[in-house]
């Protein structure tokens, strides 16, 4: 079953069990992979990649606007935000550990002959290719700097 059923059946589950939550992330995600879908003109489907990147886009702004409302001491508003993170997290794989993304690092230092910090984009394309969505940018990065440095 594609990621945009699996979706729909959630969506259609919230709706049912009048989770506002759920309710709120799953329409939001839908609108995302709709305006994805139309943007290119033609009503393709999109590849699971593509959906993969929109669900990490949708938590990343979620996660991200919960951080700004912490640090301006509004927890009411950011409690609603990482909720809403914590459903659409549920369509993407499991998540690799730091350890685990380290080790990718090293073989792609090896692989690309990379090195110093000059040569960080050559590491980061391999490292990406190998995470495949499961972990965010901002984390290859600071390993990659970090073994680089």
């Amino acid at each position: 079953m594609s990621l945009s059923k699996n979706i729909m059946t959630a969506l259609k589950e919230a709706m049912k069990s009048k989770d506002q939550t759920a309710l709120t992330a799953l329409r939001a995600v839908k609108s995302a992979i709709l305006l994805a879908q139309t943007e290119s003109g033609a009503k393709e489907e999109l590849t699971e990649e593509q959906e993969m990147k929109i669900l990490q886009k949708q938590v990343k702004q979620r996660k991200d606007s919960a951080a700004i409302f912490i640090e301006q001491g509004r927890e009411d508003l950011a409690q609603p935000e990482l909720a809403e993170a914590k459903v659409i997290s549920q369509f993407l794989p499991e998540a690799m550990s730091e350890e685990e993304i380290g080790k990718l690092v090293e073989d792609a230092i090896t692989k690309t002959g990379a090195e110093g910090m000059k040569d960080m984009g050559k590491v980061m394309g391999v490292v990406n290719q190998a995470v495949a969505g499961r972990a965010d940018g901002k984390t290859i990065s600071n390993i990659v700097k970090s073994k680089l440095a």
